[in-house]
């Protein structure tokens, strides 16, 4: 899948930010990622509201392989195949990921932000003084 496509797909959900991420892109709205567009899937955003639905369609988690086992991330959820070809159902499974998205980020909490250290000298408000030749 590439940026048009995927630009095509959400239409009726509105406007995304497409970025690369791992082999893929991930897809946000509102400064929140949604989505993930990896290895010619496309997984969605899912918590305890919206994991029955997936699962009713028979979707998976989504799933990867490293050197000693695979790994399933729970909180992303392979769209059914049947919404690629409907754009107006996928922007309502697309307002419910992001609204799972949501949800996460409300339990995490606010980012903090990481104060750079001071140098000693800087930190004392002295100045350097030039190296004696």
């Amino acid at each position: 899948m590439d940026r048009d496509f995927l630009t095509d797909l959400f239409s009726d959900f509105g406007a995304v930010t497409i970025r690369p991420m791992f082999s893929g892109f991930g897809i946000s709205a509102d400064g929140i990622n949604f989505a993930l567009s990896l290895r010619a899937g496309l997984y969605f955003r899912a918590d305890e509201a919206t994991i029955p639905q997936f699962e009713a369609e028979g979707s998976k988690p989504f799933q990867y392989q490293t050197r000693a086992r695979t790994v399933t991330v729970n909180s992303y959820w392979q769209l059914p195949a049947r919404l690629f070809d409907d754009t107006e159902e996928l922007g309502q499974w697309a307002r419910a990921a992001l609204a799972a998205a949501q949800r996460a980020a409300l339990r995490k909490g606010p980012k903090q932000r990481k104060v750079a250290k001071k140098t000693t000298a800087a930190a004392a408000g002295k100045k350097r003084k030039p190296a004696k030749r």
